[in-house]
């Protein structure tokens, strides 16, 4: 596979990545040893960037990443996150930051961190305490690289003027377009783009269900505007679209969404997160997906401004 530059700090990482937070938050019960295979396979076609968090399921997702990765360690970008606590509120305060960190890297069971993400701003910390903590890290050698994570364009300055940001990951996708605004700055700054919920969280697979389908404990049920009636009818239509056109190009509609995302920049790494081996052989397929103008003119035609529904109950994060 493609591989990209992400920041100009060093980091590289595959056109496409991995997301592992569907295995311990979000989407219902997972098969453990089927996720081991997943990730493997993601492996052996290509995957080098691998994508967990603290808070998914304090420490049991890192745990499980670590030991799915043990045998290629040295062959891949790990990259975790800090910053939200047990009531999902936030804690980026340095000592916090630090704790979080060496947590990491004891369930991860590894000597350093490839990526180190703030998960969210901290309106109670100064974001140059945060990038200065980080920087002590990298220092350290025990973290390479520094990461915001929904961040807008006041705090992406401050941070990359204490210690240079290497990526911004924010949910990007056919669906959901409204970080674009960010792109000029990334750009100015060199900073790399790691979209999550890529196949907004799965309804761009082609094989989205109605909230009321999912299990309790699926955020599609009941916690996705997208999903509820009213919106699910109109986005269920719009991807049936890009069934079409995916179709004409001998792909899925998922990866259709994924070269959509790859054509945007090649400063940008997906991180799609799947359960399934088949479905991983699906998304890398993606990388090698070639869209003409007129292709991404057709997907914009289908969906101009994204879904219909925003991506949280409440709205969207404010970005500062």
């Amino acid at each position: 596979m493609q591989t990209r530059k992400l920041g100009r700090q060093g980091l590289q990482a595959s056109a496409i990545g991995y997301g592992a937070m569907g295995f311990h938050l979000g989407y219902g019960a997972a098969d453990q040893d089927e996720g081991l295979k997943t990730i493997a396979r993601a492996f052996e076609l290509g995957v080098t960037l691998f994508d967990t968090a603290e808070m998914y399921g304090w420490g049991e997702n890192e745990r499980f990443l670590g030991r799915a990765v043990r045998g290629f360690r040295n062959e891949i970008a790990i990259a975790t996150k800090f910053g939200i606590t047990r009531d999902y509120g936030t804690d980026s305060r340095p000592p916090h930051i630090r704790e979080v960190a060496e947590n990491s890297l004891r369930f991860l069971g590894t000597d350093r961190i490839d990526v180190l993400y703030q998960h969210r701003p901290d309106p109670a910390v100064p974001i140059e305490d945060v990038a200065g903590a980080v920087k002590e890290l990298i220092t350290e050698g025990k973290v390479r690289y520094f990461g915001l994570s929904e961040a807008g364009p006041e705090t992406i300055r401050r941070a990359h003027a204490v210690q240079p940001v290497s990526v911004l990951q924010t949910e990007y996708s056919v669906f959901e377009r409204d970080v674009e605004q960010l792109f000029p700055l990334l750009r100015e700054l060199g900073i790399g783009f790691v979209p999550y919920s890529p196949l907004g969280r799965g309804f761009l697979t082609g094989l989205a269900k109605p909230a009321s389908e999912y299990e309790q404990g699926d955020m599609r049920n009941g916690m996705d505007p997208r999903w509820q009636p009213g919106n699910y009818e109109k986005n269920a239509e719009a991807v049936e679209q890009l069934r079409q056109l995916a179709t004409e190009k001998e792909a899925t509609p998922a990866q259709l969404a994924l070269a959509w995302l790859l054509a945007q920049g090649d400063d940008i790494v997906p991180i799609p997160g799947t359960r399934n081996p088949a479905r991983v052989e699906e998304n890398v397929r993606a990388a090698d997906l070639s869209l003409s103008d007129a292709d991404l003119e057709r997907v914009k035609a289908v969906l101009p401004k994204g879904s219909f529904g925003g991506r949280y109950q409440g709205g969207a994060p404010q970005w500062i």
